[in-house]
């Protein structure tokens, strides 16, 4: 689907899936984009291709991504597979792209265009520092200063069904003592927190000074977990798909 509540500079585009319009067998119907979930290679491979159509023939380039928070820049011959959990661009053609079943996909420009960048965050990356790391590495890539960037949340595991343990809240409150109003207690479970994904990035891109930030704000509409007919969720399935975000220049 295309993103239209995010406005963006001319020449730069941006879309986010859904598990629906691909070819993909349950339980990875339809659109599954992930190659290490078990799907026929087949299916996942035309529904690549499906993909590669709605991006305007702009290649994405899939990382193979491991919570971390390596930023890598993308060229049109940069192999998928490549180990990172973001990435950014100055190339046209070329479309970031990031793949999720619950995590947090984050796109990224400024206001000029000149620079494209997406990342992965799971509660690791995250807290490890992925947000900052690639807008550090899109700052110095296009001299650029926080405040000018534009960034965009994607679908995510929701507050109302994150539940964590109590090391996680600590490592957010040490990193930031304001990080401890986006976990609340959990109802049923006095050892558990629900934590707010969405909520705690908003808070790291605050603190980093990048005010222009839309998409994801922590309501129902954008949980993978419970609006189980638009988006996969590992925490929901357990074997499941992937979705993805993918964001590129005009050739």
């Amino acid at each position: 689907m295309n993103i239209s509540d995010w406005p963006l500079p001319d020449g730069v585009h941006a879309v986010c899936t859904t598990r629906l319009g691909g070819v993909s067998q349950v339980p990875f119907d339809s659109f599954n984009l992930g190659d290490h979930v078990n799907d026929a290679p087949a299916d996942v491979a035309a529904n690549r291709r499906l993909l590669t159509q709605e991006l305007n023939s702009a290649r994405p380039v899939f990382l193979k991504q491991v919570h971390g928070v390596e930023v890598v820049q993308l060229h049109a011959d940069t192999p998928d597979g490549t180990v990172a959990d973001a990435c950014l661009t100055t190339q046209a053609g070329v479309a970031c792209t990031i793949m999720v079943a619950d995590c947090l996909p984050l796109l990224f420009t400024d206001r000029a265009g000149q620079v494209v960048a997406a990342a992965h965050a799971g509660w690791r990356g995250l807290a490890a520092g992925v947000i900052e790391q690639t807008v550090q590495a899109m700052c110095k890539t296009a001299a650029l200063e926080p405040h000018q960037l534009r960034v965009w949340l994607g679908p995510c595991i929701g507050p109302a069904s994150f539940e964590v343990g109590p090391e996680v809240r600590e490592v957010f409150k040490a990193h930031d003592s304001r990080a401890q109003h986006m976990f609340q207690p959990h109802p049923h479970h006095p050892a558990k927190w629900l934590a707010d994904l969405a909520g705690l990035a908003r808070q790291r891109l605050q603190a980093l000074g990048v005010a222009s930030v839309a998409g994801n704000d922590s309501t129902p509409a954008w949980c993978t977990v419970t609006q189980h007919s638009k988006f996969f969720s590992y925490r929901r399935d357990g074997v499941t798909g992937r979705f993805a975000v993918s964001i590129w220049r005009d050739a």
